[in-house]
């Protein structure tokens, strides 16, 4: 039994990329929250590390090898929380390929990369909420939070392919909403702004994280992964209970939208 309006005690939740960046931050939080974390990622090494770093804090987790862009892939995620877990309460979908892709012009950007990206940021979206949708409708309830970002808002160049796909990420998730509601299923949108993850950090050009950037914002200050935690918890919890369809834009007040 949940002990609050806000508790995730007992929900079991997968989040995809959860093995790194970000996506540990959220995996990490839901298991401190009592969570029952299902850590997918297509680096398992990294899924087992952070498993390991919940269990070690008396939390329960599961480490799953997944690439969302492969159905096959996706089904047996699905399958595999069920079978360790009985349910499935929540589904992040945080997994995107971002950090790998270099900052250059439109015009410049190789066909196949594109494909790759719409192939992980969106094929991969629907994949993974085709596949644990089923389970979710068993019990009539479910909460998915798809992962935007605030490039859409200010149409932030040189990753063309990366900020379109975040893109269809919000109306994906507003059509989903509508289509999956009479199953008792909540979907929701966060989109964070330029956030010093690790692997933000690794992948960023020298120069590229500066203090320009954060003045822009209301808070004054870089952006950090943990900034990020409430507003994912709040919309796998409860309390967001008669939300659905919705877009919550967490970047210190840079964007308002």
């Amino acid at each position: 039994m949940e002990t609050s309006l806000f508790g995730l005690e007992d929900r079991v939740v997968i989040v995809t990329g959860g093995g790194r960046g970000i996506g540990r931050t959220y995996s990490e939080a839901l298991g401190v929250v009592g969570a029952k974390v299902i850590v997918a990622d297509i680096y398992f090494e990294s899924a087992e590390e952070v498993v390991a770093t919940i269990v070690a804090k008396g939390g329960e987790a599961l480490a799953i090898a997944v690439d969302i862009s492969n159905e096959e892939q996706t089904l047996e995620m699905a399958r595999k929380s069920k079978e360790c877990f009985g349910k499935i309460d929540g589904l992040v979908n945080n997994a995107s390929l971002m950090s790998a892709l270099p900052r250059q012009p439109w015009d410049r950007i190789e066909i196949e990369e594109w494909d790759r990206v719409m192939a992980v940021d969106l094929r991969g979206l629907f994949l993974c909420c085709r596949a644990v949708v089923p389970v979710m409708s068993e019990t009539r309830s479910g909460r998915i939070v798809n992962i935007s970002s605030t490039r859409v808002f200010e149409g932030t160049p040189n990753r063309l392919h990366y900020t379109t796909a975040k893109a269809g990420v919000i109306g994906f998730t507003r059509a989903l909403a509508r289509e999956v509601g009479d199953l008792g299923i909540g979907v929701n949108v966060v989109a964070p702004g330029l956030t010093q993850s690790d692997t933000q950090v690794a992948s960023s050009e020298k120069g590229y994280l500066n203090d320009d950037y954060d003045q822009g914002r209301v808070f004054k200050r870089p952006q950090i992964p943990e900034d990020l935690v409430g507003a994912v918890l709040f919309l796998l919890s409860g309390a967001s209970e008669f939300m659905t369809g919705q877009l919550l834009n967490v970047d210190g007040g840079r964007s308002m939208y």
